[in-house]
């Protein structure tokens, strides 16, 4: 004999409908797992309330919080990528460029633009981490390298935001060759008594570490930025020791010489113009 007895039919759900959240109102913060609401996000300059994590964000933004009015001239967009090893892996480095044209990366692993920073006419180069993990091509080489010369003719100040996994393998010793490229055409800017500040941001790595991105008359980073040539995980099985706390952040470069300051992100607009000034750059109408 059962102990229960159903007298009924089973309870229903009112409403069996799920509530679906949309994509994209939260975002979930790397460093402190803080979850944020994406509007408080983008009111904070991308960077994380509670540790104070700067989140990547696309040259496009960059290019709207620096230049005065959000006003800017896009250069050198022409300068496509081409594929002169024929590289094969898992994918054909031909199909990937391709795929990424579809959907909608027009500009390569850089964007080199002109424009006023406070008051200021600028030639400004800002890479972009979407594009292949920001590596360094023949293309970033041709496009940032013109953006330099044209600097050097004119007697602009020239300002690089890195961020870059490092040199582009599937185009091997041709993109290694930018780094000697780029760093001859700053040589000639130098000459020319031209300023160059490169602010490093999270990741700067590889080549491009090794080569422009710390040859900055002043060498600026974000806040909690990794920093270095090869990874840590390399550099720990090399030399056999345990890495100090913090190693390869900006805040451990900064503490020993490499890096000339740290800005916040909310403040960079106003320090770079603040830095140009000091350069002797003035206001230009």
């Amino acid at each position: 004999m059962s102990w229960f007895i159903k007298k009924s039919a089973p309870i229903r759900r009112t409403n069996d409908k799920k509530v679906e959240i949309p994509k994209g109102l939260w975002e979930k913060c790397p460093a402190c797992k803080e979850i944020i609401y994406r509007q408080e996000l983008d009111r904070n300059d991308s960077v994380c309330p509670k540790c104070g994590y700067h989140f990547r964000i696309s040259p496009a933004e960059r290019f709207n919080r620096l230049f005065d009015d959000e006003k800017f001239q896009v250069l050198f967009n022409d300068v496509q990528p081409q594929d002169p090893l024929g590289f094969k892996a898992v994918k054909r480095y031909k199909d990937q460029l391709k795929s990424l044209e579809k959907r909608g990366f027009q500009e390569e692993a850089v964007w080199v633009a002109r424009g006023h920073i406070g008051g200021i006419e600028s030639v400004v180069g800002i890479m972009d981490f979407s594009f292949l993990g920001g590596s360094m091509g023949s293309v970033v080489g041709e496009k940032i390298t013109r953006g330099i010369e044209a600097a050097t003719e004119e007697g602009l100040p020239v300002i690089i935001f890195s961020c870059s996994g490092g040199a582009r393998m599937m185009e091997g010793a041709i993109s290694l060759m930018q780094m000697a490229k780029i760093s001859s055409a700053l040589a000639y800017l130098s000459k020319k008594r031209l300023p160059f500040i490169s602010v490093l941001t999270d990741p700067t790595t590889g080549g491009v570490t090794a080569s422009y991105a710390m040859l900055g008359d002043l060498n600026i980073a974000e806040p909690k930025a990794l920093i270095g040539f090869a990874g840590p995980r390399v550099i720990q099985q090399t030399i056999k020791q345990e890495l100090p706390p913090g190693f390869q952040r900006s805040e451990f470069l900064l503490e020993h010489g490499m890096l000339d300051a740290i800005v916040k992100r909310s403040e960079l607009k106003e320090k770079i113009t603040k830095y140009l000034r000091f350069f002797n750059f003035t206001y230009q109408d």
